[in-house]
């Protein structure tokens, strides 16, 4: 089987082939970073124009990367949700009408299922067995997920306001930094120095999985505000120690929840996905922690921590195979719990 997969669920245009005896063989990606950068963010409407712009081309680009034509393509995948409506819409639109126009099967796939199962990409050496705990940490999600195999997930805690990515992308814009915020804050809390600044572990000092990051992007304002009034103007140094604090507290955070996750499964096995899952400092400290507990942590490779067509393909691939088919009613889940999805 060779799965065309195409992910268009916010600001990236995603077009990748998985074919189930060499594996990933096109992978195609188009981000909007620079066309919302004006706005400080994801402007919905300009995000379903542009893909609308850019997915034909990609698809057009892996098929040549692949050396394949459509008649070499046995099924579509696609994003059906979570995410904007209008960005879903326009995938899926493509997907299944070239589905119809190639005779195929077409199914929807879900987008944090892609996120989770991306690290099974990897080489055998470096590919999570089941089963383990999944730390999906995102722009939009944060969520601790008991797997128990493909399809059969156990949501223990997730975000009850703002999503760890989010609290990174909306401290970076308190501290003037360009957009995407996240990574920027990252790469500047590099450069601070640790104790001059201490940020609280939010949700860490009660039982429960679950995480708000919300009161950290206030406790990071009140504290950029105090420092403006005892210096006039920050310092890139005082930045750099702010970041470098907030960025400690959240990844000491997400460490601490996980560390209650394994203790309750007795999971060995920790997998980390989604955007944040880039960050370096949180690679670290998960590292630090499985080490602690004779365990072993994954990550998808970089370049499949944000969001991109090749997890699609790689889910669709599985769910193709398993016999699930899309029918010509085109449908999108801007919200759709994980619990929803169909065990393989």
């Amino acid at each position: 089987m060779r799965i065309l997969g195409i992910e268009t669920s916010c600001d990236e245009t995603g077009v990748a082939i998985y074919d189930e005896d060499k594996g990933l063989i096109a992978n195609q990606l188009y981000t909007q970073i620079a066309l919302h950068a004006d706005y400080g963010g994801v402007v919905p409407e300009l995000a379903s124009r542009d893909h609308i712009r850019k997915t034909a081309p990609l698809i057009e680009a892996a098929l040549q990367e692949a050396n394949l034509t459509a008649k070499d393509i046995d099924g579509i995948a696609y994003t059906c949700g979570p995410g904007l409506v209008g960005a879903l819409l326009v995938g899926s639109t493509i997907a299944r009408s070239l589905a119809y126009a190639w005779n195929v099967p077409a199914v929807g796939v879900h987008h944090m299922e892609g996120h989770l199962l991306a690290p099974m990409l990897e080489d055998a050496d470096n590919r999570p067995q089941f089963p383990f705990i999944a730390l999906l940490v995102s722009g939009g999600h944060t969520q601790l997920v008991k797997v128990e195999g493909v399809g059969k997930y156990e949501v223990m805690g997730e975000s009850i306001d703002d999503a760890a990515g989010e609290a990174f992308d909306k401290t970076a814009k308190l501290l003037g930094l360009d957009y995407p915020g996240g990574a920027a804050l990252s790469r500047l809390a590099e450069k601070g120095s640790a104790g001059r600044f201490v940020f609280p572990k939010p949700m860490t000092d009660r039982p429960g999985l679950d995480f708000s990051f919300s009161g950290l992007k206030t406790f990071a304002a009140n504290t950029i505000n105090q420092a403006i009034k005892n210096e006039g103007e920050l310092s890139e140094q005082t930045k750099a120690d702010i970041a470098h604090a907030f960025q400690t507290a959240v990844v000491e955070t997400l460490a601490i929840k996980c560390k209650r996750a394994l203790k309750e499964t007795g999971y060995k096995r920790l997998v980390i996905a989604g955007g944040v899952s880039a960050n370096k400092q949180l690679r670290q400290g998960l590292a630090n922690l499985m080490d602690d507990l004779k365990g072993r942590v994954f990550y998808p490779a970089p370049q499949f921590c944000t969001d991109n067509g090749a997890m699609i393909s790689y889910v669709g691939y599985l769910r193709l195979k398993h016999g699930e088919r899309a029918d010509l009613a085109i449908e999108v889940k801007p919200r759709w719990p994980m619990i929803e999805l169909e065990a393989i």
